[in-house]
């Protein structure tokens, strides 16, 4: 249709051209497109057309001047959208005005097309080196948004680049991270999938497999992407194809159906109603542009009459596939299969007459009219409140491809503008195939994804999705299962990151989330639970008066001061008594003092350690021990020196009398507590968090401070013992009835048999035990001390009181 100012338009209607074969002696015949009509690309060459002619009848935007159109059908080929390109440019021509009677019809100021990507591309390349603006409804690659390459290209529909990161939002949103990839062999499926995946894999998401076929491909080419389909184990494929490539896929599968899987869709196919005839693909899910209204279009559609299809190539042909009749009367046609007027499009069931989901059929009517903007704002002033137009005014394309840079505009409640790479805001319906109770697909949405919203809030759901096999349980679809928390995954050799394995995290170290790649250690004083996802204090061990073994040891250390004291009462009340006066009592009273301490300087090493009790516990004991062994010392050389006296002549006694003894016990003493003392001065034992000896729990021990001071200690009271023991030796067969120096030398036979056996015990014992032993070993020589020097004198005094007179301890036996 001829008008002021012309708007050129290119859909693919039909899918496949002519294929002939030229022998190069003949002019070859014009290219012509075969193959079944596409009625969803009729009905958007009808929209633009029905968008022009309510420009053309508008009083607001471009009054008093006329649109014309010229619409051409690619085929969906490179090679006609080509011829198509110079068919648009041939009348760029200086136009010459005669007259009154100016015409400028044959000019095209833009394009409105085309439907698909690569078409496009090649389209844009032609056009774009003659500022030919190009607005395409259906050419979704992200490539066209460069505008180095493609500086006419405009488009109504989002990029793919938004497409492919929604629908990877999308996959990983529902917990898919094994998932099959099939895309057309098209810019439109390469770019489009190439995009989606390097979005998947920044999201987590691993590929089982990634084909591409084309629809003029061999059969076995769709055989072996159909049986890729079958043999996988990714429940979930996400489909990068376009309609015609589409339809062949699902074809092929539908002979010998694949097992159950979820298919999630690109724009191109999952809002196509002409594909819901396949109910296997019942669930699949996918983004759409959405839903619009368009008043009156309907109408339009539906007003075809018997001229209007005669005269027109493409509606002729429609109208005879529609109804499956013939317009024209030939020899071929008979009586049953002419058209006789009486068809009714108004019930026709058709992707043509389907106006309920009129999705890119509005990015066609955008499109008409965001060119209608920019030539208005080129040729139009505003006065007052109305627009001057002047169709006379000479236009370029280049004037309208710089204010369509700058266009904005609502219709029907939709805002359009577009940024600076000819890109509208990305807003997508999600669509979901969902069978209704008479079994029929229908394609309803269940959610919104708006590009324009803060990161994160993008995606949003408001309807409940119909999965595969009619479960409204979303399918799971990984490589392998999450692995817990508490375990940690290991990849498998030779797989994708999403094939792993889950092992437990090693000793000491947690994880407390979902599929972590790492356990974390603890901190030195927490450790694992059972579980190991979280990490809990590490209980804390010390002999405590709690522990079994505390109770123990302390009832004894208890009950063997408690016998030291009835041992003392007993020598005190039997104080003037022979056995008594013969032992040297004031050094047997001193010795039963200090065995008590001993006894009693035991409960020092049980409890909690502190600053206090550590320095305590181990000086405490040097001394009372030294005290003791002094006493037991100045015992056994006063048996020596006694005898020695009984010797004629011999006057040793007064050199090793009372105030001497004291003052050997004194001395000895002094010099332990002058060694316990440099010790706490210089390295003093100190409490500390033992974390090495058990990796699950603390033991709560004295640091010696210095090793050296405290092997001081044990080393002046093991020199005492050894002396004294050495002595005792040399007593033991002194001929008194009552010879004090054999219980000494057992007695010093056991004490330093048992701190012989201390020192290996003591440096091999774990933990707390280490305390048990050193406790164990103060009370067996205290109760070996008191058993052996004072056990045969108390039972004397109270069970044998005939032997305690000084007759009997006078006497001497005869060896």
């Amino acid at each position: 249709m001829d008008g002021d100012f012309t708007i050129g338009g290119i859909f693919s209607i039909h899918n496949y051209v002519h294929t002939v074969n030229n022998n190069y002696t003949t002019m070859p015949e014009p290219v012509r497109c075969s193959g079944s009509m596409e009625s969803r690309e009729l009905r958007f060459s009808r929209a633009m057309i029905f968008a022009i002619e309510q420009i053309n009848n508008s009083t607001d935007l471009l009054p008093r001047i006329k649109l014309g159109y010229q619409i051409y059908d690619s085929c969906a080929s490179v090679l006609v959208a080509v011829h198509v390109a110079f068919q648009f440019l041939n009348s760029l021509d200086p136009v010459f005005y005669i007259g009154n009677n100016c015409s400028q019809s044959g000019m095209v100021m833009a394009v409105v097309g085309e439907s698909g990507s690569t078409p496009s591309i090649s389209l844009s390349r032609v056009i774009s080196s003659f500022k030919v603006p190009q607005v395409s409804h259906f050419a979704t690659c992200a490539c066209l948004s460069d505008k180095q390459q493609y500086p006419n290209f405009f488009r109504t529909i989002p990029s793919d680049k938004f497409q492919a990161g929604a629908l990877a939002k999308m996959v990983k949103h529902f917990g898919w991270t094994w998932i099959g990839a099939v895309r057309s062999d098209s810019d439109y499926g390469n770019n489009g999938m190439a995009s989606f995946l390097q979005a998947a894999q920044k999201e987590g998401i691993c590929v089982e497999y990634s084909v591409s076929f084309y629809r003029t491909h061999p059969h076995s080419r769709i055989q072996r992407v159909a049986d890729v389909i079958r043999r996988s184990t990714a429940m979930v494929i996400v489909a990068f194809a376009a309609i015609g490539d589409m339809a062949i896929l699902l074809e092929e599968l539908s002979h010998n159906p694949s097992p159950p899987r979820q298919w999630i869709g690109s724009e191109a196919w999952v809002t196509s109603p002409e594909l819901m005839r396949y109910s296997f693909c019942a669930g699949a899910v996918g983004f759409g542009i959405q839903k619009s209204l368009i008043p009156g279009l309907r109408d339009f559609l539906l007003n075809l009459s018997p001229s209007q299809v005669a005269a027109s190539a493409l509606l002729t042909e429609f109208w005879e596939d529609a109804f499956n009749c013939t317009l024209k009367k030939s020899a071929a046609a008979t009586k049953n299969n002419v058209c006789d007027g009486k068809e009714d499009i108004l019930n026709l069931q058709s992707p043509y007459t389907d106006t309920s989901q009129l999705r890119i059929t509005n990015m066609v009517y955008k499109a008409v009219y965001a060119i209608a903007h920019a030539i208005h704002n080129a040729v139009c002033q505003r006065k007052n409140v109305t627009s001057q137009c002047d169709k006379l005014t000479r236009l370029e394309s280049k004037q309208v491809l710089n204010q369509l840079k700058t266009v904005h505009f609502s219709q029907n409640g939709n805002d359009m503008s577009f940024n600076d790479n000819g890109d509208p805001v990305a807003i997508y319906e999600l669509v979901n195939w969902q069978k209704s109770k008479s079994g029929d697909v229908k394609m309803v949405s269940v959610g919104l994804y708006d590009a324009s919203l803060p990161v994160g809030q993008e995606f949003r759901i408001n309807r409940n999705i119909t999965w595969m096999e009619g479960t409204t349980k979303v399918p799971v679809s990984v490589c392998s299962a999450s692995c817990p928390p508490g375990t940690r995954k290991m990849l498998q050799k030779g797989k994708p990151i999403c094939c792993y394995d889950c092992i437990p995290c090693p000793e000491g170290e947690i994880s407390n989330t979902t599929d972590s790649s790492d356990c974390l250690p603890c901190h030195k004083e927490f450790w694992p639970n059972a579980k190991r996802d979280t990490c809990i204090p590490k209980p804390v061990e010390f002999l405590s008066f709690q522990d079994i073994l505390g109770i123990i040891l302390a009832t004894f250390s208890v009950l063997g001061a408690c016998l030291a004291i009835i041992t003392g009462a007993v020598f005190f009340y039997h104080r003037t008594s022979p056995i008594v006066r013969a032992n040297n009592s004031e050094l047997s009273f001193l010795l039963l003092i200090s065995l008590t301490l001993c006894f009693l300087c035991s409960l020092t090493f049980i409890g909690a350690p502190s600053d206090w009790s550590c320095m305590l516990r181990h000086t405490a004991f040097g001394i009372t021990f030294v005290l003791c062994i002094s006493c037991v010392l100045g015992k056994t050389i006063v048996v020596l020196m006694a005898f020695k006296a009984t010797l004629p002549g011999s006057n040793v006694m007064k050199w090793f009398g009372p105030p001497q003894q004291r003052m050997t016990v004194v001395s000895f003493t002094f010099i332990q507590v002058l060694i316990c003392t440099i010790w706490l001065v210089l390295s003093p034992p100190f409490p500390i968090k033992n974390l090495t000896t058990y990796k699950e729990k603390i033991i709560l021990e004295c640091d010696l401070g210095s090793p050296v001071g405290f092997w001081a200690v044990l080393g002046y009271i093991g020199l005492l013992a050894s002396f004294c023991f050495v002595l005792a030796v040399l007593a033991r067969k002194l001929p008194d009835n009552f010879n004090e120096a054999k219980f000494i030398t057992f007695s010093m036979l056991i004490f330093c048999a048992v701190w012989i056996t201390f020192i290996p015990a003591y440096v091999s014992s774990p933990g707390k035990f280490t305390v048990v032993v050193e406790i164990f070993a103060i009370l067996a020589s205290s109760f070996g001390l008191i058993m052996c020097i004072f056990a045969p004198k108390c039972f004397i005094i109270l069970f044998k009181p005939e032997q305690n007179t000084k007759k009997n301890l006078m006497n001497k036996n005869q060896s």
